[in-house]
């Protein structure tokens, strides 16, 4: 399978161009600017410079913006990315301040979001993320990043084999209680519109007799990054898969639409289950590889999509996080899901 994408190629720009960006332990790169008068306007004049960072070191961390409102932060992040994307099939609602930019997934903000690529599980995803901290929480809330290549490496070889072998599946009930409602997810509650998309995004699909729907799609588990051709982890094999849920959460969802009918689960490629054993390494890979900085209110996050996984530390008080979904890169062979890593063209970050 190959990958296409609809940006350009940035030419790379030295990092000397961006001086003073820490590279600590533990932390991902940081770039602490002077103060500015224009975000947008210097956001521009250094993208280059900014992505050629990001495709070294798979994200950074800009501190000094002051992206305070969203109308600023939309016009950083729209002169920073090739193009914005919409935000299709998403597993949990998001609200849309502009085309293209959003509020980060509602998820409950005791619960950890876990190491996961954004639509990592559809046909066409986002090469780079953009996250601005408007408000940041009084404690917690911290989106960690992980490079899915060590993560790869550090896997047990036995388990990526099997699942370079078969891919993995996403299983997904939709209802409007929990996780995305078909309109969130699909952009419109037409039925003939949802199948017709799910039909041309290789998914397989099912309304039951209340109404919910069913979905399936298989996809590669490990693909390769478009530019350096790195063999990645990507993934949202253990997010979405029930033995990450708190084990009260997972209780009362079994409970209540049984254990098919969960909002969202992952399996093997061959439809088997995963053990609870190998959600467990794979998160704990996960952790070993991940590094954090707390958010200040006005930070810039970039990152890239492939190369870097990204997640979310549960938080106490207000947290506004402004994300744009950019750089669209699409599988184009939308039947092949398994086999050896994924061959990439295009770009990303």
């Amino acid at each position: 399978m190959t990958l296409s994408s609809a940006s350009s190629t940035s030419t790379p720009l030295s990092q000397a161009a961006l001086p003073g960006i820490e590279l600590l332990p533990g932390r991902p790169p940081i770039l602490r600017t002077p103060p500015v008068t224009d975000p947008a306007e210097w956001a521009g004049a250094h993208r280059d410079a900014l992505r050629a960072v990001v495709a070294e070191h798979g994200s950074l961390l800009v501190r000094g913006l002051g992206l305070h409102e969203p109308a600023t932060t939309g016009a950083v992040l729209r002169r920073l990315a090739d193009g914005l994307m919409s935000d299709q099939e998403a597993f949990a609602p998001r609200r849309r301040y502009a085309d293209g930019v959003y509020s980060s997934s509602k998820w409950p903000p005791n619960q950890p979001m876990c190491m996961h690529h954004e639509l990592s599980y559809a046909l066409e995803f986002p090469g780079l993320l953009l996250f601005a901290c408007l408000e940041a929480p009084a404690e917690g809330g911290a989106t960690g990043v992980a490079d899915s290549a060590a993560v790869l490496d550090a896997l047990p070889a036995g388990l990526v084999q099997r699942f370079e072998r078969e891919g993995w599946l996403l299983t997904r009930t939709f209802n409007d209680e929990i996780g995305a409602t078909v309109a969130e997810a699909f952009g419109t509650s037409d039925r003939a519109s949802v199948e017709r998309y799910c039909r041309t995004h290789a998914i397989e699909f099912a309304w039951e007799l209340d109404g919910s729907l069913r979905t399936r799609q298989r996809r590669s588990a490990v693909l390769r990054h478009p530019v350096t051709g790195h063999r990645c982890w990507f993934n949202q094999i253990a997010f979405l898969n029930e033995w990450t849920m708190d084990p009260e959460v997972h209780e009362y969802l079994v409970d209540v639409y049984g254990a098919d009918g969960l909002p969202f689960n992952t399996r093997y490629g061959n439809g088997d289950p995963i053990g609870e054993d190998v959600v467990q390494t794979l998160n704990e890979v996960y952790a070993a590889h991940t590094v954090r900085e707390p958010w200040r209110g006005g930070d810039l996050l970039l990152v890239d999509n492939i190369r870097t996984a990204h997640s979310r530390e549960p938080f106490e008080g207000p947290r506004e996080i402004l994300a744009a979904l950019a750089d669209p890169v699409r599988r184009t062979d939308s039947t092949s899901s398994a086999g050896s890593a994924d061959s990439t063209e295009g770009t990303a970050s």
